[in-house]
């Protein structure tokens, strides 16, 4: 399996952090956040991986290189205009084959079994899962409800109005696609994800949600930047079974 990681936001609530440094390089116990996030996904076997990036990208290119420090190998797609989370995808469908593939933000720290999210995922043959979790307030993230057999049901109140009884989650971020999903996303303009979600589900399409209980921060703030720092110093977030780690 192949996956993308999402670096091209322009990371305004970190600023001024963010003028000169783009917020996946932001460093949590010494490494970028990225390069956390490329190490879980190795340890899950994934080593293939394409990248978007628009603000000061060439310097995410610059460190990261072609992956071989890293003993995985990296592609990149520059957005000269972001493209969001559907247009960016789109414009790398070629990179995954036709085979599903795996999607991780490139500015949030979680700790997750991916290999259990595959399994999930593909012995239920799914069309996509995405990883969900609970919140005292999920929907001030953008609930994603889930009901008892583990498919999504609506997204921001969106979807399919024919079922009532559900749990709402909020999107880690993280979600294993087939590529058939980003058959009604436009080429070359901006657009949302949850869009194409919302579509497939009022189809009936089987989109699931597969629930974490690790360790998750999105990083978003200087707040919960600092939260995450002490968080790596008392060991709630490690890098244990992430060897390999580049400077």
């Amino acid at each position: 399996m192949k996956a993308m990681i999402l670096a091209a936001g322009l990371g305004t609530r970190l600023r001024p952090l963010t003028d000169t440094v783009p917020k996946p390089l932001l460093r949590v116990a010494g490494t970028p956040l990225i390069e956390w996030n490329l190490l879980l996904l190795r340890r899950c076997g994934i080593t293939d991986v394409v990248i978007n990036l628009h603000h000061l990208g060439a310097l995410i290119e610059e460190h990261l290189g072609d992956g071989t420090k890293l003993a995985m190998r990296l592609s990149y797609s520059h957005e000269a205009v972001v493209l969001g989370t559907g247009g960016g995808i789109k414009r790398v469908e070629a990179f995954f084959g036709g085979e599903p593939f795996l999607v991780l933000n490139g500015d949030t720290l979680l700790e997750l079994d991916l290999e259990a999210l595959v399994r999930f995922h593909n012995g239920r043959e799914a069309l996509a899962t995405m990883v969900v979790r609970a919140d005292p307030d999920p929907d001030r993230w953008g609930a994603v409800e889930v009901d008892g057999a583990q498919r999504v049901i609506r997204i921001t109140g969106r979807g399919r109005q024919d079922v009532t009884r559900a749990e709402k989650r909020m999107f880690a971020g993280v979600h294993v696609m087939h590529p058939r999903l980003l058959a009604s996303v436009p080429s070359g303009r901006e657009s949302s994800i949850i869009d194409a979600y919302v579509g497939e589900i009022e189809n009936r399409a089987t989109i699931l949600g597969f629930e974490m209980n690790g360790y998750w921060s999105d990083v978003g703030t200087p707040e919960r930047y600092a939260q995450v720092q002490r968080d790596a110093e008392t060991g709630l977030i490690t890098l244990a079974g992430r060897s390999g780690v580049g400077s």
